[in-house]
Parts: structure tokens; sequence; C-alpha cells
């Protein structure tokens, strides 16, 4: 299986204009927000760091395997936030890897007292690297005694790949709702390895809204308010499109989500997450069950995150944190 896997990986990932590559995918997706849209950088406040891990279909070891760091937080002097995005990504028991760094800068406008908007640049330098030796492919076949010949395909004159890339959002949001959209890779960037192949612009729309169960009490944070959370979330990559929706519940220290994810023709998986919030530390766990006709062999995906809210001087009264889930 993990010979076959290699053998697929390269005819996807080198092929030229024949095929392209998505971007890795994250179910939490607010658990990991400047990934998911640039413009939430600073939406927090204070400072704010974020751990993501994420394994797909782990029952084929080391298939897909993403890492990814954040840090973001508002500044008054410069109208909005700031923040630092990587991502490492090994595909293929790291036979393809991509390492991205990311610089993000959100400008907060307050619309009227009940609705702020931010619109934000990305840039980022990315590096995908190619570990030839672990590739295989059928002409190094023996009938008898499996791969043990040299193969007689071509390797590329180079094993890496770096360049430049954009990406921008806008996110609108009032204090129970928010709706945002995102474009990432403006500019289409080179990734191909043998010929030209450019990177295929992302598109994400998602909205959402909280729900509090009981009326607010007082000298009681909004935090530990029983709330509902209905969420509906579309990508587009090429000709990849997904749906998802979904509800979280929450309920003070401890959090729960369901999600179905599909396509407009098959569906794909239900998505379960757990969480922990207390006042500074956030910790999310989530299992993808694979529901299409690839079934559950594959182990689906696990994921994990983790959040550290650092407490700082109160910003300018009048910039409003956005009421959002947090996984």
């Amino acid at each position: 299986m993990k010979k076959l896997y290699a053998v697929v990986l390269f005819i996807l990932f080198l092929s030229g204009s024949a095929s392209y590559g998505q971007d890795p995918h994250f179910s939490q997706f607010y658990a990991n927000p400047l990934y998911l849209n640039p413009a939430f950088a600073g939406t927090s406040l204070c400072p704010r760091l974020i751990l993501n891990f994420r394994d797909q279909w782990p029952s084929i070891a080391g298939t897909y395997v993403t890492y990814n760091a954040s840090y973001d937080q508002h500044i008054d002097k410069i109208s909005g936030g700031i923040g630092v995005l990587l991502n490492t990504d090994r595909a293929g028991q790291g036979i393809l890897n991509t390492t991205t760094a990311s610089i993000i800068y959100s400008y907060r406008l307050e619309v009227n007292r009940k609705f702020s908007m931010k619109l934000a640049i990305q840039g980022t330098y990315f590096q995908k690297s190619l570990d030839w030796n672990k590739l295989t492919f059928g002409d190094m076949i023996s009938p008898r005694n499996g791969f043990v010949f040299n193969t007689n395909e071509l390797r590329p004159g180079r094993l890496s790949k770096s360049n430049a890339d954009f990406s921008a959002g806008l996110l609108g949001y009032g204090e129970k709702y928010f709706v945002g959209f995102a474009v990432h890779h403006l500019t289409q960037p080179d990734e191909g390895f043998i010929s030209k192949s450019r990177m295929p612009r992302r598109f994400t729309v998602h909205a959402g809204g909280v729900i509090n169960l009981v009326k607010k009490v007082r000298r009681r944070s909004n935090e530990h308010v029983p709330t509902l959370s209905p969420n509906i979330l579309f990508m587009q990559q090429a000709n990849f499109q997904e749906i998802n929706y979904g509800l979280y519940f929450s309920r003070y220290p401890f959090v729960g989500g369901l999600w179905f994810r599909q396509n407009f023709k098959n569906a794909d998986a239900i998505v379960f997450m757990v969480g922990i919030q207390a006042s500074m530390f956030k910790i999310g766990y989530s299992y993808d069950l694979t529901i299409s006709k690839l079934t559950n062999a594959t182990g689906g995906a696990h994921e994990v995150s983790f959040a550290l809210q650092f407490n700082c001087k109160p910003p300018n009264k009048r910039v409003r944190a956005i009421n959002c889930p947090q996984f």
C-alpha cells in the first residue's frame, strides 16, 4: 500500500498542468483562524498563540501530517492587527514536503456601533521539496523479488521549489454574527518541479452566529453563558469544492461540535469535536469519520489544537473582539 501510494503521489504532484494539488485541510476551522482567513488577525485583541496538528488517513502511516503555528494581536497605533503564520505539511511519509511562512496585516474599520469590518493582506514565502529516493516506479519491480531494479524515470533537475505568494481576506461581524471571505494564492505562483504549474486560487466563504441559551446574568462574563453557534463554510480550489455545515454547543468550560462535510455530489465525512476552554488556554480534539465510498479504512483524520491567550492592556474602547467559535 505504501509503495503504491508513492507512485500515485508522484503522478499527482509532478504531472505539470495535468493535475493540481490542494492546500492542507483543517476541520477545526476557528481553532486555526489565520489559516482560514487572514482577516482574523487581531480579532481577539490581546496577543494569541495557536498550535495545530492534523494526521489524515492514519491507517496509512505518515500519509498526510500537517503542523501549524500562528501568533496575532491587535495594535491600536496601526489601526488593526498583525499576524505570523507558519505551516509544514508532509505528504507520503515525507516524499513531498511543503513549508510556508506568512506575515499578515489586517485593517480595522468600525462601520458603526454594532458592526465592524477587517480587511487583510497576507504575504507568504513557500518552499516545496521532493525526496526522490523515496519514490518507486513500475519498472523497478521484479515479478519474483519485488522492488530490486533501478528506474529509468528521469530525475528532475531540482528537487525543491520556492516562491512568493499573496492572499487577502475580508471579515464583517457584529455582536452575535459574523461573515467572511478570503482568497488565497492571488498571484497563482509556480509550484512545478518538471514544468510550470500554477498554484490554483483557494476561495473561502464562511458565516455563522452565536445564540445565547440563557439571559445574561450580572457579573457573569459572556463566555460563561451557554451558547449554540450554527455555522456554514464553503471552499473551492481548482475543480475541488467543499461545503461544511454544523453546530457548536458551549457550556463553560466545555465545547462540543458536530460538522457534516460534502461536495455537491458526494458526502465526505462527519466531524466530531470536543474542547476545553479556560481564561488563558483552549484545547480541542476532533475526529473526521469518513462516510464516502473511500470508507473509514484509511482511519479518518485526527486533529488537535492548542491556544494560549495572553493578558494585555485594554485596547481602545471602540474596538470590539469578535464573538465566534474558538474551534
